[in-house]
């Protein structure tokens, strides 16, 4: 089945739900998925969705031992998730990605791992520092110091893990040398991030589960915020942003396949940025030297007056 099938279903199930009177979503949320999720009815969209780097069979090996976490999940729902993670070509492996089983929803979502592997990708970003500060830790930050000296960090050694976090700092190095600003997060912006936008953790706080990722990686998720407001600093692929915008639809409680870009848009993406960077390599080639023709010199005229002067 083809991607673009995929979608119009998603769509077309969605409409006959609103002309039936059924809120969007309330058909599949009806048919608890059971315990039929078995990766491989998913290879032919997984492998219409992954791109070209990453295996098919890797992605499978990988989605096998998640898929008993989300028995209680609808299908459509686990569907869409994981050729979401296909899509951004992220392994659903904890590390950069997961799929949470939230409310009979299975939803997609990327560590800050895969944020960190998505900046990377594009070429755009070399290389990313990202650290959580806890207390016991030296750090010093001067915004208008020059570039090296304007923040420094050197963790207490051993485990952080009885320690509590102060805040979280990411900066990159760009392509061409630069360096980006540092953003920082503290934890009471996080933890108020967390209050307003997190369904998934107002959901945990209210049943009492307190399963959500902030409550089991906070600090994980401390990370991926301040790389989230880096991001927003940096030169973002079309990938990132879909990436974002993919993970605001499951806060919204929206679809997330439709907000992920297709492999064309992924694909066209990536000639145009081979083109602007081969069009940039080119304007950096010196032109040609021409040739310089050389012959006999002639005689200034000035020369040849003072002789005929002479002469007379």
């Amino acid at each position: 089945m083809s991607l673009t099938t995929l979608k119009e279903r998603v769509q077309q199930r969605a409409a006959a739900a609103s002309s039936d009177g059924i809120p969007p979503g309330q058909a599949d949320e009806d048919t608890p998925a059971g315990r039929d999720h078995d990766a491989e009815q998913f290879r032919a969209d997984i492998a219409a969705a992954l791109p070209a780097h990453v295996s098919v069979d890797r992605f499978l090996a990988v989605l096998r031992p998640v898929l008993p976490g989300l028995r209680k999940c609808t299908p459509a729902s686990v569907r869409q998730a994981v050729i979401t993670a296909a899509r951004f070509g992220l392994l659903p492996d904890g590390e950069e990605a997961v799929i949470t089983a939230d409310d009979g929803i299975a939803t997609f979502l990327a560590t800050y791992h895969g944020y960190i592997e998505l900046m990377w990708r594009s070429g755009m970003v070399k290389s990313i520092v990202a650290k959580v500060v806890y207390d016991g830790d030296e750090w010093d930050y001067v915004p208008t110091a020059p570039v090296g000296q304007d923040f420094t960090h050197r963790p207490k050694l051993g485990s952080p893990k009885d320690r509590t976090p102060l805040f979280a700092y990411t900066f990159a190095w760009l392509d061409g040398g630069a360096r980006s600003d540092v953003a920082i997060v503290t934890v009471e912006e996080a933890e108020a991030i967390r209050d307003e936008f997190s369904k998934a953790y107002q959901r945990a706080e209210a049943n009492g589960q307190k399963n959500s990722l902030w409550h089991t990686r906070f600090p994980d998720m401390l990370l991926k915020t301040a790389i989230r407001r880096a991001a927003k600093l940096l030169p973002k692929s079309a990938e990132l942003r879909a990436l974002v915008a993919v993970e605001r639809a499951a806060d919204e409680g929206h679809t997330q396949i439709l907000a992920a870009l297709t492999p064309e848009a992924l694909a066209l993406e990536a000639e145009a940025r081979a083109a602007a960077r081969a069009a940039e390599a080119s304007q950096d080639v010196p032109p040609p030297r021409l040739p310089v023709k050389r012959g006999r010199a002639r005689p200034r005229r000035r020369h040849r007056d003072k002789n005929k002067a002479t002469r007379r």
